[in-house]
């Protein structure tokens, strides 16, 4: 069976022979099948991954370490059980001769979007016998936490992509001044050239939102739709990337003004924005020095907290960041208590993203977004100067 990419397949095997375990086996199952896509109604992609711990006495134990649904279209769709989950425990159920004790999932793996496990999974597997438990706390510990080299390839890219962000927005600024048409999909372009240039490697994007556009915080623009860039606009750019596919990316959204003088409701908005992100890394840094445990979850209300005071609470709509470990959107704590209620105690090793927004519809949007990678010693921002003023380019 294949192995779970970047999961510390050594520790859980210490960690498990400590548990008293003699044994156990890995799973690995990628991609909807045909009937499982109908059933779900969105076009996606699923990831269930599993092992399955056999214990010296008592029954095995099947833990489902990550559950996804991504979905592309129809979103949020209408997520019903998936005929591979089916499959799935039935095959396993004939493997292990109808001695399964336990099946652990959890509602706070990474589903991006939904962030739950799919609708009527869990009643699917309680029919099967299954008693249901949590493996978040598992995969917080195995699967999310960076290693030394992964942390090395994530500082350099961060540093790498906020130089190719910076000059991305300039050079779109002095384009629209010299009055040459400058689409979305060109700076999106540009910023993907600059990245084969630094040797670095990304699955998609970058986002690039021109004023209405920056307003939709899951807007991608198109070849062919895509806005072309004015004078006077506000400029969004979401940008991430790694040192290989695999890596720990570094994700960054960085914000530019195409003119000398934004409104005085851009500059409050951004300013807004900034403080929410910096008021979560400051209560992580209060909480670490303080040696005090803190959740993802109270960074997202800190976060939120500063935005909804300035009176922009209703235009915050989306978590105040996720986990990143070797996928961008990772299986450890996200910085969420909107979406969901992240309840997992943020630990030494782990990285996520810090990205509050502002998203005034029909009008423009903010969002600024930061790494942290919590060390030993309290957590390190990534990249190292990050955005302190809106660029006026």
């Amino acid at each position: 069976m294949p192995p779970l990419d970047g999961l510390d397949l050594a520790g859980v095997q210490r960690a498990l022979t400590a548990m008293g375990a003699d044994g156990w086996l890995l799973f690995d199952f990628h991609g909807l099948n045909p009937i499982a896509a109908r059933v779900v109604n969105v076009r996606g992609l699923g990831t269930r991954r599993y092992f399955v711990w056999l214990p010296k006495t008592g029954k095995p134990v099947v833990v489902a370490h990550k559950i996804e649904l991504t979905p592309f279209a129809g979103f949020p769709g209408d997520v019903k059980p998936y005929a591979a989950w089916r499959e799935l425990h039935e095959s396993l159920t004939t493997l292990l001769k109808g001695k399964v004790a336990a099946i652990e999932t959890s509602a706070d793996d990474n589903v991006p979007y939904l962030d739950r496990v799919p609708h009527g999974v869990v009643q699917l597997l309680e029919r099967c016998g299954a008693r249901v438990v949590s493996s978040a706390p598992l995969v917080t510990q195995f699967a999310s936490r960076w290693t030394a080299d992964e942390l090395a390839g994530h500082r350099h890219a961060a540093e790498a992509i906020a130089e190719v962000a910076r000059e991305a927005l300039q050079w779109a600024g002095a384009q629209v001044r010299a009055g040459v048409e400058v689409r979305e999909t060109t700076v999106q372009r540009r910023v993907r050239e600059a990245f084969d240039r630094a040797g670095l490697f990304t699955d998609h994007g970058p986002i690039v939102g021109a004023q209405a556009n920056a307003a939709d915080p899951h807007y991608e623009p198109q070849v062919g739709s895509d806005l072309i860039v004015g004078k006077d606009q506000v400029l969004l750019l979401d940008l991430w990337a790694g040192p290989s596919r695999g890596s720990v990316f570094a994700d960054q959204t960085w914000m530019g003004f195409t003119g000398s003088h934004p409104p005085a409701e851009v500059t409050k908005v951004w300013e807004t924005v900034r403080g929410a992100r910096d008021a979560a890394v400051e209560l992580l840094r209060t909480r670490w020095a303080a040696q005090t445990p803190v959740t993802g979850a109270a960074l997202d209300d800190a976060a939120r907290g500063v935005i909804t005071a300035a009176g922009y609470g209703a235009h915050f709509v989306h978590r105040t960041g996720h986990s990143i470990d070797r996928d961008l959107h990772g299986s450890g704590p996200h910085l969420d208590n909107f979406e969901t209620s992240d309840d997992r105690v943020l630990m030494a090793g782990i990285g996520f993203s810090v990205e509050p927004g502002i998203y005034l519809t029909g009008r423009f949007g903010v969002r600024s977004e930061i790494n942290v990678f919590l060390g030993e010693t309290g957590p390190e921002v990534t990249p190292r100067i990050p955005q302190r003023d809106l660029f006026l380019v």
